[in-house]
């Protein structure tokens, strides 16, 4: 086993572990609701096997699902998340996506903050529309999105940030 593979079940546990523990407590006026478990799809090799991102992060939702008793949005959520990750790596890093060179925990750089934004924005899209489910709750639903969105992406980068590695 690599360290590279230890590094991602570590991560996996870990986000799922304060997820559970912690984050699924939060609740402020039942719009903003903080996901910072994504992180472990987000800070995903770029290089990494795609099918194993996908298959983890399907396992990610489902562990989430189970302890959150949510009937599978969250399964959905991550993995649309992780089937639209390289489309929005290409968006926001175009060359330097092409040749693998991104790091996301690097300093934050406008191509950093858009990936994160995009893809946060994106999970809890597909989170909130499946978990809420009428058409009649629209405006609730982009509401609760953006909202829980800004929210996990400041936990998202303190965290990301909080431990990042130190270069020497």
């Amino acid at each position: 086993m690599n360290s590279t593979f230890l590094t991602n079940i570590f991560r996996f546990i870990l986000l799922l572990a304060i997820q559970v523990v912690i984050f699924n407590h939060f609740d402020f006026l039942k719009y903003i609701n903080p996901y910072p478990y994504i992180l472990f799809i987000l800070l995903y090799p770029v290089n990494g096997n795609r099918y194993g991102l996908l298959l983890a992060s399907f396992f990610l939702g489902l562990f989430m699902d189970m302890f959150s008793d949510s009937g599978g949005v969250h399964a959905a959520g991550c993995v649309t998340l992780a089937y639209f990750r390289p489309a929005f790596f290409k968006f926001s890093f175009g060359l330097s996506y092409e040749y693998q060179t991104v790091r996301i925990n690097d300093r934050l750089t406008p191509e950093r903050f858009s990936f994160l934004l995009i893809s946060v924005l994106t999970h809890h899209l597909i989170l909130f529309l499946l978990e809420i489910f009428r058409f009649s709750f629209f405006w609730d639903i982009l509401l609760r999105t953006f909202l829980s969105s800004i929210f996990t992406l400041i936990l998202c980068i303190s965290l990301i940030y909080l431990f990042k590695p130190v270069k020497k």
